[in-house]
């Protein structure tokens, strides 16, 4: 394995150009990710947090975690939210953003659940899969009225309790986290935060 890794160095998962030994991301790359400030967001009722805006880089990053579902990926990504994560804001049980079932089926995998497996093993947490994706179109490729006018639908299929975390790859609206959160509130949830990898920023 050292071998073929010197003699075929990993690729940056953004430029595509050798990275380190290990690295997803080459020192360039890894410095062009755009930080965003160490306040959530506040948004339907929910603190959103993400490390970094979803530019250049992180863009990749994501793309790279939807299509492949690459477990280093997902290492890097749970990585940054946890070293930037605002104090006490990763304190209770996750909840991954459930993909289409469709998608789902396809890939073989829900991008966000790796995600939060990911920020499992780095903090402890339980992964809780409480919901389900009932309806709604797929936000990709939408337009901004579009989704938060039509967001997705989605259901907890059975009474929970205590509070939870939700966890998603990226934030543009916040219209899918807004109807996730509503879901696990009528379940008998307590949902007032939300982590994600990146964020459209707000300008």
């Amino acid at each position: 394995m050292r071998l073929v890794s010197l003699l075929a160095p990993p690729l940056c998962a953004a430029c595509r150009l050798p990275a380190g030994a290990g690295a997803v991301l080459c020192v360039r790359c890894r410095g062009a990710l755009e930080r965003l400030g160490p306040a959530p967001v506040l948004d339907r009722g929910l603190a959103i947090w993400a490390p970094v805006a979803y530019e250049g880089p992180a863009r990749a990053l994501v793309r790279g975690l939807k299509l492949r579902g690459a477990p280093a990926l997902a290492r890097e990504m749970a990585a940054q939210v946890v070293s930037g994560a605002p104090a006490g804001l990763l304190a209770a049980p996750l909840v991954p953003v459930p993909s289409p079932r469709t998608r789902a089926r396809s890939r073989g995998f829900c991008h966000a659940a790796l995600l939060a497996e990911a920020l499992a093993a780095r903090t402890g947490l339980p992964v809780l899969a409480l919901l389900e994706r009932v309806g709604g179109e797929r936000q990709v490729g939408r337009a901004r009225a579009q989704r938060v006018r039509t967001p997705p639908r989605f259901r907890a299929p059975a009474a929970a309790s205590g509070e939870v975390v939700l966890v998603d790859d990226v934030v543009t609206t916040g219209a899918t986290l807004g109807a996730c959160a509503h879901a696990l509130r009528g379940a008998g949830c307590t949902c007032e935060n939300a982590v994600a990898f990146a964020r459209t920023p707000v300008r």
